[in-house]
Parts: C-alpha cells; sequence; structure tokens
C-alpha cells in the first residue's frame, strides 16, 4: 500500500510531525510523505539570509530536511553539519551551517524545490520539502497588546513572537503570492495531511493564509488531521486552550474541514469543561477528538516521535474509527 502524506506548518513543530510520519513508513509498503514548509521566518540567521540574499527564508525548510534525514553514519553526518551554528563574534557567527548550504543551493539552482531535492540528497532524505511559496512572505498581525485597550498593528514574524498579547487577525504581504506549484500538487495528491503542531500563529497559519494552499487543503478529499500543541506558548498563544486554536484556524480558513483532532489527554481532560469545548469546536469543523498520550516523558512540552507516530497510524488507518484508543497505542 502506498500512502501519500502531507504535513503543513513550520519550525521545530513541523519537524516533530515529519520525524513520527517518517516513523510510518514501516508499517506501509510505501510512503510518499512531503512538507510543505512556512516561507515567513525573518528573524535570527535565516532572517540574515533572507534579507541579505533577497532568498527564501532557509531555517524552517532546513528543520524539515534534517527531519527527514536518513539513519546511515554519512546521512546523520550531514544533519549535524546542517544543524552546526558557527561561533565566534564576526558576521557569520549564529548561522546554522544548514542555512548557508541551502543559500547556495538557492542561488545557484534558482528554482526552489530543485534547490531542496538537491540538499534533500546529501542528507538521504526520506521524503521531499516544499515551500509554501517561492517568494519570501511577511506575517502581519492585529493584536490586542497585553495591557493596551487599543489593538496594534504588528509585521514580521519575529516582531510577532515578541509581542506579548493575543493575535487577533493573521495576514502575509502580498495578500496573494504564486503557491509553489509542487506543494498544491501534493496536497492534492495526498490520502492524508497532517496540520500542527507548532507556533500556531507563525508558524502552522501561515503557510495555510497562501491562498492557494488553504484552497488545496480546503477541497482535498484526504483526511485532515490537526494535531494539538502540548501547552500555550509565550506571546502569541498565551491563555489560549485547545478549543481556541481550532477555533483561530477555522475562522482564518472558513473552508476547512478535518477528520480527527490529536490531543494529549493533559490539554483537554476527559470530562473536563476545556475537553467539551474542544470537542464542539472539532465537531464544527466535522472532526472527531483522538485524546491520546503523546507528551514527551520528560514533561517538556514536547511530541514524543513514537507515541505522535502511533496516534497518526491510528487517524491514518482510520483506527480511531473502529476501537478505542487504549487499543491502537
Amino acid at each position: 500500500m502506498t500512502v501519500n502524506v502531507v504535513a503543513i506548518g513550520g519550525g521545530h513543530g513541523l519537524a516533530a510531525s515529519v520525524r513520527a510520519l517518517k516513523e510510518l513508513d514501516e508499517r506501509v509498503d510505501r510512503l510518499d510523505l512531503s512538507a510543505v514548509v512556512s516561507v515567513a521566518d525573518d528573524g535570527a540567521s535565516s532572517g540574515r539570509v533572507r534579507s541579505e540574499l533577497g532568498i527564501l527564508p532557509p531555517g524552517d525548510l532546513r528543520k524539515s530536511l534534517v527531519a527527514l534525514a536518513g539513519e546511515s553514519p554519512a546521512a546523520q553526518t550531514a544533519a549535524e553539519l546542517f544543524e552546526h551554528r558557527l561561533g565566534g563574534d564576526g558576521p557569520l557567527a549564529g548561522h546554522a551551517v544548514g542555512n548557508l548550504i541551502l543559500a547556495g543551493l538557492l542561488e545557484r539552482l534558482g528554482d526552489a524545490p530543485t534547490a531542496l531535492s538537491a540538499a534533500a540528497a546529501m542528507l538521504d532524505a526520506r521524503g521531499r520539502v516544499l515551500p509554501a511559496a517561492e517568494q519570501p512572505l511577511v506575517l502581519g498581525g492585529e493584536v490586542m497588546v497585553t495591557g493596551s485597550r487599543r489593538p496594534v498593528m504588528v509585521g514580521g514574524q519575529a516582531a510577532l513572537v515578541r509581542t506579548r498579547g493575543r493575535i487577533r487577525r493573521l495576514w502575509i504581504e502580498p495578500a496573494d503570492p504564486p503557491a509553489c506549484a509542487a506543494a498544491t500538487q501534493a496536497i492534492r495528491a495526498a490520502d492524508t495531511v497532517v496540520i500542527g503542531p507548532g507556533s500556531w500563529f507563525t508558524s502552522v497559519l501561515a503557510p495555510l493564509l497562501v491562498p492557494e494552499i488553504g484552497e488545496a487543503v480546503a477541497a482535498t478529499r484526504a483526511k485532515v488531521v490537526l494535531v494539538l500543541n502540548l501547552a500555550a506558548g509565550p506571546g502569541e498563544t498565551e491563555g489560549m486552550t485547545a478549543a481556541d486554536h481550532v477555533e483561530v484556524l477555522a475562522a482564518h480558513l472558513p473552508a476547512l474541514r478535518c477528520d480527527a483532532v490529536v490531543v494529549d489527554p493533559s490539554v483537554a481532560p476527559a470530562g473536563s469543561t476545556l475537553d467539551s469545548e474542544l470537542t464542539a469546536a472539532a465537531g464544527a469543523l466535522g472532526a472527531r477528538v483522538i485524546n491520546a498520550p503523546v507528551a514527551a516523558a520528560d514533561g517538556t512540552p514536547r511530541h514524543d516521535q513514537a507515541l505522535l507516530a502511533s496516534a497518526l497510524w491510528g487517524a491514518l488507518d482510520g483506527a480511531y474509527e473502529r476501537m478505542a484508543v487504549d487499543s491502537w497505542l
């Protein structure tokens, strides 16, 4: 059985989902896995490369490529090199080596999917990485700043992350950029689309705001699985409940329909008000809530790769429709 899976998002959250999905290769005859990545990052090394060279911000693309890296010693060495940050205090200090490699490939090859395919070959990647759009995007947000009664308009992903307050509305500039054609094709061909986890506004929602990407997700006949975060993040999602996360996504993409929402029991305990609110919010999208233990055992707000893989397999395989969660973990 060949299964086509597309994961959408950015940053560490998308990398976590990709690592988990990569494990499903052992459960199917062939796994065709694609990561569709936000290109709105404008901070740190990624932002510096973007600003100086006028190319796609490479950081989130790099994270997904490394997450897909093969298991051979050579592939793992390459993955470690891609993640290594240069030391010192000069102009190159703090740059991730993988960001510079991607910058070189983008300059030399021009076409983003081709450049990313070349990088994937270096890592013996078990899947492909595609940008949501083939030009850098700027995120803008209307933020109700903590302690203020009036919303402020904040421009740029890094600025949005730093601003303390509730983001009420998010947009991209330009408003209607051409999507990466290979990304929309992958979504149309998918059997399953996985959205999240990650920084909800600046990583998860950002690629869905590219009109052709959002439209392809809304129109897909694939199963759509939403993976919720383990905790609200400081700043952009501070104080938001699990139901709030689902409702924000629905507000920005009204045509979205989902099949399943995966949430750790600690986030919305069974029988609690939080659970009832999440069930209602998910139901409005046509989705069933899958309460599955997916948190890392060390107590940090990270998804355990193996547990998340099991939860996603339950959604992908339809197990959540046939049996109780405990029986397929």
